[in-house]
């Protein structure tokens, strides 16, 4: 693999690129997409996270080297930045292309997202309301899945409340471990005015109620696994945080919270769709 393929990759932020089109792909199986549909689900979503990581990583290149972030490709030296902003462009310009394989209205809500996600990148990171983008683009996630649908059923108002809640946890846990560097690059999001304890907060806060959302939203009794997703739900800040004290101390990037909105957004998504109760 050459070092261009592997810094871009590594510019993707590949861990929650992959999460989110996971999520993105289960979702689209368990509404009920045929094979083509998934497939072009998964590839307009995986087009928009490719797009705003490398957004990010282009952007943010000078800040990450002002606080020695030797794990950002850019900042490192190992990927060009202007490489990894045309990546960034090609990636933006085929998420509406690949999205209207399905029809003009889920592509629409599709674009909304990636705009959203790049409008965080610039210029809604330093600002009070930095928590928008992550919501708008999460809630519009499940729109487009469900929109995609031959004949474009209107998703579920649950469906969209319980993503944008997910999302807007999202941004509290991922910007935790960088809370420090952030301060010291004059980066002031809503996070950041919160500070460590209101952040963490916020995120457990929200993570539950999606995942509340998502288990009574749906018609219909909840389950005894819904249920068990929410005591998970409850649960989770805990470990995250005792995630989060190891990897401090064992010299590491402590990224526990942000891992484990992913595993909840998993774990929810799973249940959900074997319950058979998304539209």
């Amino acid at each position: 693999m050459s070092s261009t393929v592997l810094g871009l990759l590594r510019a993707s932020h590949p861990e929650p690129a992959a999460a989110v089109t996971t999520v993105a792909g289960l979702l689209a199986w368990g509404v009920g997409h045929r094979p083509a549909g998934i497939v072009a689900v998964v590839l307009t979503v995986l087009a928009s996270q490719l797009a705003v990581g490398w957004t990010n990583d282009a952007l943010d290149a000078d800040r990450d080297a002002a606080v020695g972030r030797t794990d950002k490709p850019v900042a490192a030296g190992a990927l060009r930045r202007r490489t990894a902003g045309l990546a960034a462009v090609l990636a933006a310009l085929a998420t509406p292309v690949l999205a209207l394989t399905t029809n003009p209205v889920a592509a629409a809500w599709a674009t909304v997202g990636l705009l959203s996600a790049l409008l965080y990148d610039w210029p809604l990171k330093s600002t009070p309301v930095s928590v928008l983008p992550y919501a708008v683009s999460f809630g519009s996630l499940p729109a487009f899945v469900v929109l995609a649908l031959p004949g474009g059923p209107a998703p579920p108002v649950w469906l969209v409340a319980a993503a944008a809640c997910l999302g807007a946890g999202a941004h509290f846990s991922n910007v935790l471990p960088d809370l420090a560097d952030d301060a010291r690059t004059g980066v002031r999001g809503l996070p950041h005015r919160l500070g460590p304890a209101g952040s963490r907060a916020a995120a457990a806060g929200l993570l539950l109620a999606a995942t509340v959302t998502l288990v009574f939203g749906p018609p219909g009794p909840p389950s005894w696994a819904g249920l068990s997703a929410v005591a998970a739900a409850v649960l989770m800040p805990a470990v995250a945080g005792y995630g989060e004290r190891a990897a401090t101390r064992a010299g590491g990037r402590p990224v526990a919270a942000f891992r484990a909105v992913m595993v909840v957004a998993l774990i929810d998504v799973v249940l959900l769709v074997a319950s058979g109760r998304v539209v």
